[in-house]
């Protein structure tokens, strides 16, 4: 999608139980763009926890779309502020957040991004089995931006710089 303030870029964060399939990770991406008014076309990347990176349904589903699975370290995504943080998931992985969490953190390391934020909190699949959240960067119409031939978080800032919560400067 593009606009007077440039063209837009999605990264899906995806979260998962074992054995979940491809086809539901596809349903639920699909049905949480559709929901939001956008098109498949328009995901770059998939993002999700290291620790989920090797889940069948999940590298399949990057497969499908033919974009790039970025796996996150749960220590990276521990301390990003997500609206839906999961208790159950924070004793299980370590990070109250995968979807959301990794959607925002693909899109934070992304270079050329003017802005980042989360256009769809965390959705859950019919079954329990998969959850997913779309975060959107806008890209700058000045410049290169983001062309899709790069891969997220290899040229950006680090992702525990760039969100990781601001404190105020020590007064004198």
């Amino acid at each position: 999608m593009s606009g007077p303030e440039g063209t837009e870029a999605l990264f899906v964060g995806v979260g998962a139980r074992r054995g979940v399939t491809a086809a539901e990770v596809l349903e639920l991406v699909g049905e949480a763009l559709a929901g939001a008014g956008r098109a498949v076309s328009g995901v770059v990347a998939l993002a999700t926890a290291e620790e989920k990176a090797a889940e069948p349904g999940i590298t399949e589903a990057a497969g499908h779309l033919g974009v790039a699975l970025l796996p996150f370290p749960v220590r990276e995504l521990a301390p990003i502020a997500v609206p839906n943080p999961s208790t159950s998931v924070a004793a299980v992985l370590g990070t109250p957040s995968v979807a959301e969490a990794a959607a925002l953190a693909a899109a934070a390391e992304s270079r050329g991004l003017a802005a980042v934020e989360l256009l769809v909190p965390k959705r859950v699949s019919r079954s329990g089995r998969a959850t997913c959240a779309v975060a959107r960067g806008r890209l700058s119409d000045r410049g290169r931006g983001y062309t899709g031939e790069e891969v997220p978080g290899t040229l950006g800032i680090p992702v525990r710089e760039a969100l990781a919560p601001r404190q105020a400067p020590a007064r004198r």
